[in-house]
C-alpha cells in the first residue's frame, strides 16, 4: 500500500509540474487573444527568447553560485527575461499588430508567423556567435541550478524531484498573480473594459491604445517568464527548437480551455498536465512502449474537446474581439 501511495504521489506531482509549465506557456497566449483578439503565432519564439535570455544571465553571473545566491540570480534572470521579452511584445504591438486590428485574422496569423521566422533566425545567429550548435540545448544553464532544486525530496514515501515542486509553486504563484491583476486591480478593470468595448472605454477617457500595448507586453512577458523556468527543466532547456515545441502545447491548452478564457486555460493545463504525467509514467515503467504516447494523448484530448464542445471547456459559443 505504501508503494502504491508513493507511486500516486510521484505521478500526481509530476502531472502538476507539467500542468504548471503548460499554464505558464499558455497564459500569455490566452491574455493576448482573450483581450485583443490576436492569434499570436510568435508566442513560442518569445518563450524561446526568454529561455536564452535567462540562461545567459545565469551562465554569465550565477555560475558557481549556490543556495540563496543562485535563487537571487534566478529571480534577476526571470525579471530580465520578462522585461526584455515584454518590451519586444510592446514593440510588436505598436509597430506591427496595431495596424491590423481591423483586418481579417489571417493577416495577424501571417504577420506573427513571419515574426517567428525572424526571431528564430536571429537567435540561431546569436547562438552560433557563442560557438554553439543552434539545435543544441544550452546545457550550461542547467548547471546553474541551486542544490535545493537539483535533488529529490521525500514526500509520503515518494521521492519527488525538487525541481518539480519548485515548478508547481512557481506556476501557482504566477497564475494567482495574473488573476489578481485582472480582477483585483484598477488597471486590470481598465484592461477588461477596453477589451469588452473599446469605443465606450475611449469615450470614458481610457487610452485604449496604451491598454492594448500593455496587454500585449504582459502576454509576451509571461512567455519570457515561462522560458526562464523552462531553462532549468532538462526535458526542455534553452534551444532554438523550443519555439515550436512550446507553441503547439500552448495552443492545445488554449483551445481545450476555450479561446481567451483565463479559467479555462488553467483547467485545461491541469487536465493536459495530468494526462502527460500519467502517460509518461506508463512509458517509463514499460507498460506502454510507444515513445510519443504523451503527445498522442494530448492531441486526442484536443480532438475530443473539439468534437464534443467546440468552444472549449469554459469558452462561450461566440468569443468577443475587435
Amino acid at each position: 500500500m505504501t508503494g502504491a501511495l508513493a507511486t500516486v504521489v510521484e505521478v500526481f506531482v509530476s502531472g502538476m509540474a507539467k500542468a504548471s509549465l503548460y499554464a505558464m506557456m499558455a497564459l500569455g497566449l490566452t491574455l493576448i487573444f482573450g483581450l485583443l483578439g490576436v492569434l499570436n503565432f510568435a508566442h513560442g519564439s518569445l518563450t524561446m527568447v526568454g529561455a536564452y535570455v535567462a540562461g545567459l544571465v545565469m551562465v554569465t553571473f550565477a555560475a558557481g553560485s549556490s543556495g540563496l545566491g543562485a535563487v537571487v540570480w534566478f529571480v534577476v534572470a526571470a525579471l530580465v527575461a520578462t522585461t526584455l521579452v515584454g518590451g519586444v511584445g510592446a514593440a510588436m504591438e505598436v509597430g506591427l499588430i496595431r495596424k491590423l486590428y481591423d483586418r481579417p485574422p489571417i493577416y495577424q496569423i501571417l504577420l506573427t508567423f513571419g515574426v517567428t521566422l525572424v526571431l528564430d533566425e536571429l537567435m540561431r545567429i546569436v547562438v552560433l556567435f557563442y560557438g554553439q550548435q543552434p539545435r543544441a540545448d544550452w546545457r550550461a544553464a542547467l548547471g546553474t541550478k541551486p542544490s535545493f532544486v537539483d535533488g529529490n525530496v521525500s514526500v509520503l514515501g515518494a521521492s519527488i524531484p525538487a525541481l518539480e515542486l519548485f515548478e508547481v509553486a512557481f506556476g501557482v504563484l504566477v497564475v494567482v498573480a495574473v488573476w489578481a491583476f485582472l480582477t483585483q486591480t484598477r488597471y486590470g478593470l481598465v484592461v477588461r473594459a477596453g477589451s469588452e468595448d473599446d469605443e465606450m472605454a475611449s469615450a470614458l477617457g481610457v487610452d485604449v491604445r496604451r491598454v492594448f500595448t500593455v496587454v500585449f507586453a504582459l502576454g509576451a512577458g509571461l512567455a519570457g517568464l515561462a522560458g526562464a523556468l523552462l531553462m532549468w527543466d532538462p526535458a526542455w532547456g534553452a534551444s532554438v527548437p523550443l519555439a515550436s515545441e512550446t507553441l503547439l502545447p500552448a495552443f492545445v491548452v488554449v483551445i481545450v480551455g476555450g479561446l481567451g478564457t483565463f479559467r479555462g486555460t488553467v483547467i485545461a493545463a491541469v487536465l493536459v498536465g495530468m494526462v502527460d504525467g500519467v502517460t509518461t509514467y506508463f512509458f517509463n515503467e514499460g507498460i506502454i512502449t510507444f515513445s510519443g504516447i504523451s503527445e498522442l494523448m494530448i492531441f486526442l484530448i484536443l480532438v475530443g474537446v473539439l468534437v464534443v464542445r467546440p468552444q472549449g471547456i469554459a469558452g462561450q459559443a461566440e468569443v468577443g474581439g475587435h
